[in-house]
């Protein structure tokens, strides 16, 4: 008999058992003549364990395969993930707590994000170029409005990350972000071969800031705890959000690659549900991405609780959505619910190979197995892709994820509110002629 007569025969006998089973309150030993597993609220378990992905394999950003543990791994196909609330923008100034992903005024990708919790700023990288600093201070001010930045992260010395830091000359002074605030900490990178002059006149700016009264770490001195260096810093008194510095091989080691020197930080914020964590990793790449993974896989390791690698509410993409960084090895790990990704997404600004730019198919490809909650900043306005000849709207725009309690809530929840739209990538225009989900 062919496999779909014997197939149908079984569904027929099944149902009868099922119907039986439930006449009976749901007896257990009827049930154990099912051919394959079933759930009498549900139906049969063997159609909603075979989704769209492959459970017990995944892709790393080269192609090849890799085993994984089933039972840990997302499915971005499968309609179980978590939907994010939207939110409004006048309850983000009075949330528990913000994560904005800025858009940075020009054409070109890079980064810049900045975290509020109460009266405390944190301002992650300042990108892309030294006109951007105009930019993000107008945005910045409408959170910051005692002039004071708490704490400042350099991840690495790359153009897209610094300029706006400096900033351009402004009559006796200059409009970059060293400039324009009060800065109290700063966490920086520890090694660099970045070749560009913005480089040395950011670090200069550094310099001058430490001598007047602005404390600077590295990234080791801060995850050695080396003097007054933490590895951990509270952004509230009641100690409930925390800023992580993770560890990184390459803040004791030089890679070829600048981006592997980016600083890692691990945002913990407690619950009485349990801890929700956030993930920023620069832009690290493979190499740095896999270590750190290896790092934190042996639990001797870990200095404390909170110096771990867990899964993540949110993760900012790494480069931008490269086919370099996200790899399958470290999604496989944090497992993100959703993903900011800050970049002009088509731009042909480092490469004419369609499926590179950013975010590149190999990113989504990886990402698709744990969420479809993935938000991109800008959007490059193509003229001539082959002569790189664009300019650039909004995509979701500025992208800000908050926590807080609405008036129709009972607990708080992390919410999502754009400046453009909350559109999802898989479901926008330059997806669907650009890009393949899964």
């Amino acid at each position: 008999m062919k496999r779909g007569k014997l197939r149908l025969l079984a569904v027929i006998f099944s149902a009868a058992i099922v119907a039986s089973a439930t006449a009976f309150g749901g007896c257990d030993m009827l049930l154990d003549y099912l051919p394959f597993d079933y759930d009498i609220a549900g139906g049969s378990s063997e159609e909603s364990s075979h989704s769209h992905y492959d459970s017990t394999s995944s892709q790393d950003s080269t192609g090849s395969s890799s085993q994984s543990d089933s039972s840990s791994e997302g499915d971005g196909s499968s309609g179980t993930e978590t939907e994010i609330a939207e939110g409004a923008k006048e309850d983000i100034i009075t949330a528990d707590f913000s994560i904005h992903f800025l858009e940075l005024g020009n054409k070109y990708t890079g980064d810049c994000t900045l975290i509020k919790c109460g009266d405390t700023e944190v301002l992650i990288d300042a990108g892309s170029r030294q006109g951007s600093a105009t930019t993000l201070k107008s945005y910045i001010d409408q959170y910051c409005t005692d002039g004071v930045l708490e704490y400042v992260i350099v991840t690495h010395s790359d153009q897209d990350h610094i300029a706006g830091f400096y900033g351009n000359k402004s009559g006796d002074t200059r409009t970059g972000i060293f400039y324009q605030y009060e800065i109290e900490t700063i966490i920086m990178y520890n090694n660099s071969n970045a070749t560009s002059q913005i480089a040395p006149n950011v670090e200069s700016a550094i310099s001058s800031l430490s001598a007047n009264g602005t404390t600077v770490y590295t990234a080791s001195q801060c995850y050695d705890e080396e003097g007054d260096a933490k590895r951990q810093y509270y952004l509230d008194d009641e100690q409930t959000v925390s800023m992580n510095i993770l560890y990184s091989y390459y803040y004791y080691n030089e890679s070829d690659d600048n981006n592997n020197h980016s600083v890692v930080m691990l945002l913990t914020q407690e619950t009485a549900d349990g801890n929700l964590n956030y993930l920023f990793t620069g832009d690290l790449e493979e190499d740095g991405e896999s270590r750190m993974v290896d790092y934190y896989a042996d639990s001797t390791n870990s200095k404390s609780e909170y110096d771990v690698l867990p899964k993540v509410e949110l993760y900012k993409a790494g480069h931008h959505g490269s086919k370099t960084s996200s790899t399958a090895k470290l999604l496989a790990v944090i497992q993100p619910k959703n993903i900011a990704v800050c970049c002009c997404c088509g731009s042909p600004e480092y490469t004419t190979n369609n499926d590179n730019t950013f975010p590149t198919q190999t990113m989504i490809t990886n990402a698709s197995k744990y969420t479809e909650n993935i938000y991109v900043t800008t959007l490059a306005d193509i003229e001539d892709f082959e002569n790189k000849k664009y300019s650039y709207t909004s995509m979701n725009g500025n992208i800000v994820f908050y926590y807080s309690k609405s008036e129709d809530e009972e607990e708080a929840s992390l919410k999502l509110w754009c400046s453009n739209n909350t559109t999802k990538l898989k479901d926008t225009e330059w997806f669907k002629e650009n890009r393949t989900w899964g």
